[in-house]
């Protein structure tokens, strides 16, 4: 067994980097693979044309015959690039993309052969949805589920299929996707953003959320890989003791990028240009063979859509230069995990990023109006934001390795603070014109030059203001984009909503609409003390001070995830048209089983690798180690007891670790097949997460131990030097 190890070492010793040859600018590539704007004016009558912007810009209903023309535009562009076949493609509750695809092919009654693709294909399809998870929506055997066009989000192609981006929802109207929500979530936001932003620009008739993510993840050896199970089946390594070497001497990151590395940027940027996916920044994340994607800041959904794509298109790729992706937010233990910074703002239509500071007082009183808002918008919902980005994965992150603590607190900057501190302590009621110049030559007014020099980070803070965006750090790598967005952009959308409804109360009494301002500020100013924290978050002081703060501090999925189905959480998103309760319930419900399933697979994942692999490796060690003691017996008779001391000590020490495995594992089965007897979905999760996972630590302990003791040349598993050192 050993072999197979060593033979995908030596493969992975002795690839030659694949190269590519950049002869266009990616200028050139960009969007060439879309349905874009300039597609659509080649491909489109005038009439169809003004149609689908009208829907993409106001939301507009197209009409049935409009479909038509423009799916007969958008077929002939997709023959003309050599596609055979279209597919909707949607993001069910898997987390993952989800496609079916069908051929333009068709034949007639006569014979013939045609290609054909008409509005009613473009505009719906009904997919087999009865394997979806959907929470308890639909039973098992209602197998309806339909798949809408999303015009806001192009089309585009890949490989020979034209994808065409579409919510997906039930029989009866639910979302079974991340996509519906979103959509609504985002037009909640427009409205209640758009209407505090009319208090400083009469013409803003639209804000749009904006963001830009961040992709961390790891390359490895595909051959490396594949030799490991675990990483085969759960996307991490369950067992492996650390490398000598490891990122203790941080001369990963930002360093040179190794030539086989690059070779695969290049190609998966080349991917990503024609996919109108405007990637930007590459460079080495701190931990070995740790890498980083960036793009340009786009529009939510859109921004959401292609960073799907983009870890679908990931992985294809890494196949060619045989490396495997691994998104997983912590695949090795001991160094850095990888998440998904997801830096988040609003834009107007007008072209104002409302999170940027101005150059006059009135534009900086708008930027921290917009500011405090969302402090107060987490401050208000902070269990619900930690619920967002829980997983089974991103739990082995969060509090470790740069990663920001399951406390969720807003980091702004020393300078941000003050300027804070100097508003709220304005004085109440109403300004004299002296106050007012005052403040906003002294307070406002100053911001400009502060946010100069507001260049200081925390990187253990989940929420941090970085000079124009809010970067919610906590996101894992292998979530979809849409969860956190989908919370973040309704309790935004609520928390506008209440201001506006605050400051015109206030101007109905007869008080100036920029005095309303800063009073309902200040207020929220205190109010929101306790969700801003500049020190170190990993600290156990911290934790202590958060608790006496009232702040949440939810370290596991089950326990955060709660959040979603309370009372308040349920009338946020009733209130803001984002989810009904049935929808709410049924992504809680998703999201329990998801971690259930993991955990669970990850039990029997390691209690296969441990008795399969590592306690046969052992024994034959061990075999070895007894025949040479009955060697050296026969040899040294006399001096045996000295000579073989040694030997003994070491055979007994591999069976200590041998017998705590078996009865490790035995015990986690046990209390495997407990858990698996409990009904209620987020009782079995406690049981899994309390009573299952515990295990897993104390079965890697014997494990790692025993791959210390064994002869490197029978171990039969890639270790952590060799998958995180391989060029």
């Amino acid at each position: 067994m050993a072999i197979i190890r060593y033979q995908a070492l030596k493969e992975a010793l002795n690839r030659k980097p694949v190269t590519i040859h950049e002869i266009e600018k990616r200028s050139h590539l960009f969007g060439q693979n879309v349905f874009n704007e300039a597609a659509m004016r080649q491909y489109l009558t005038p009439d169809a044309f003004k149609a689908v912007k009208a829907a993409m810009d106001q939301g507009t209903k197209i009409e049935r015959k409009m479909a038509d023309y423009i799916a007969m535009g958008m077929k002939e562009w997709a023959l003309s690039k050599g596609v055979t076949h279209y597919t909707h493609w949607f993001q069910p509750l898997t987390g993952t993309t989800a496609e079916k695809h069908d051929a333009f092919f068709e034949t007639s009654m006569d014979g013939s052969v045609i290609e054909k693709f008409g509005g009613s294909q473009l505009v719906q399809q009904e997919p087999d949805a009865s394997s979806f998870p959907n929470g308890g929506i639909r039973n098992t055997f209602e197998a309806r589920g339909y798949t809408a066009w999303d015009p806001s989000s192009p089309a585009f192609i890949y490989g020979t299929t034209l994808c065409i981006p579409t919510v997906f929802v039930s029989y009866t109207g639910e979302a079974l996707d991340y996509k519906t929500p979103l959509l609504r979530a985002l037009h909640a936001l427009d409205e209640s953003a758009t209407e505090v932003a009319k208090y400083f620009d009469k013409n803003v008739r639209k804000v749009v959320p904006t963001l830009g993510w961040e992709q961390e993840y790891f390359l490895v050896d595909k051959a490396l890989a594949d030799a490991r199970p675990d990483i085969t089946l759960t996307g991490r390594t369950l067992l492996g003791h650390a490398s000598a070497k490891g990122q203790q001497l941080e001369d990963h990151y930002f360093g040179s990028i190794p030539s086989r590395v690059l070779s695969y940027m290049r190609d998966l940027e080349v991917e990503c240009m024609l996919l109108g996916i405007p990637v930007k920044t590459r460079h080495n994340e701190v931990a070995p063979n740790q890498f980083e994607l960036a793009p340009i800041f786009e529009e939510v959904n859109l921004a959401v859509d292609h960073n799907s794509l983009l870890m679908d298109v990931m992985q294809k790729v890494a196949e060619r230069h045989n490396f495997r992706v691994l998104l997983h937010e912590k695949p090795f233990a001991g160094v850095n995990g990888s998440g998904k910074h997801n830096n988040w703002s609003m834009a107007t239509d007008t072209g104002v990023n409302l999170l940027s500071p101005g150059k006059t007082p009135m534009s900086n009183l708008q930027f921290l109006t917009f500011f405090i808002n969302t402090i107060k918008a987490v401050h208000n919902h902070e269990e619900l934001v930690r619920a967002s980005i829980a997983s089974a994965s991103n739990d082995h992150r969060l509090g470790a390795n740069e990663a920001p603590p399951a406390i969720i607190s807003i980091f702004i900057g020393d300078q941000l603070t003050k300027v804070l501190k100097e508003l709220e302590g304005v004085s109440d009621g109403k300004l004299s014109p002296e106050e007012k110049t005052e403040l906003k030559l002294n307070v406002v007014g100053k911001i400009p030059e502060i946010m100069l020099d507001n260049t200081d980070r925390n990187r253990t803070s989940p929420f941090a203001f970085t000079g124009n965006k809010f970067e919610f750090r906590a996101v894992g790598s292998s979530a979809n984009c849409a969860n956190p967005m989908i919370t973040l952009n309704t309790i935004m959308a609520k928390q506008l909503k209440d201001f506006k409804a605050e400051v015109d109360r206030l101007v109905e009494q007869g008080m100036k609409k920029d005095d309303a301002i800063f009073n309902v500020l200040r207020e929220y100013i205190k109010e929101t003390r306790d969700i801003l924290f500049e020190g170190d978050g990993y600290s156990d002081e911290w934790a202590a001070e958060a608790k006496r703060r009232g702040l949440s501090n939810n370290k596991t999925t089950p326990a955060a995830l709660k959040a979603k189905v309370s009372k308040k959480a349920q009338e946020l998103f009733a209130e803001m048209g984002v989810m009904n309760h049935v929808e709410v319930e049924a992504r809680y419900e998703i999201e329990v089983e998801e971690y259930v399933k993991k955990i669970q697979i990850e039990g029997r994942v390691l209690g296969d690798i441990a008795r399969n692999h590592v306690i046969p490796t052992a024994i034959r060690y061990q075999n070895m180690l007894i025949e040479n003691v009955k060697g050296l017996k026969t040899i040294f008779e006399d001096d045996f007891k000295t000579i073989g001391k040694e030997q003994i000590s070491l055979i007994r020490e591999i069976s200590e670790h041998i017998a705590g495995i078996n009865s490790k594992v035995e015990a986690m089965t046990e209390e495997r097949k407990k858990a698996n007897t409990i009904e209620h979905a987020a009782d079995r999760a406690d049981a899994y997460c309390n009573h299952v996972k515990p295990f897993f630590d104390d079965i890697r302990y014997h494990c790692d131990k025993l791959e210390l003791l064994v002869d490197d040349e029978l171990w039969t598993l890639a270790k952590y030097r060799e998958l995180l050192f391989t060029r």
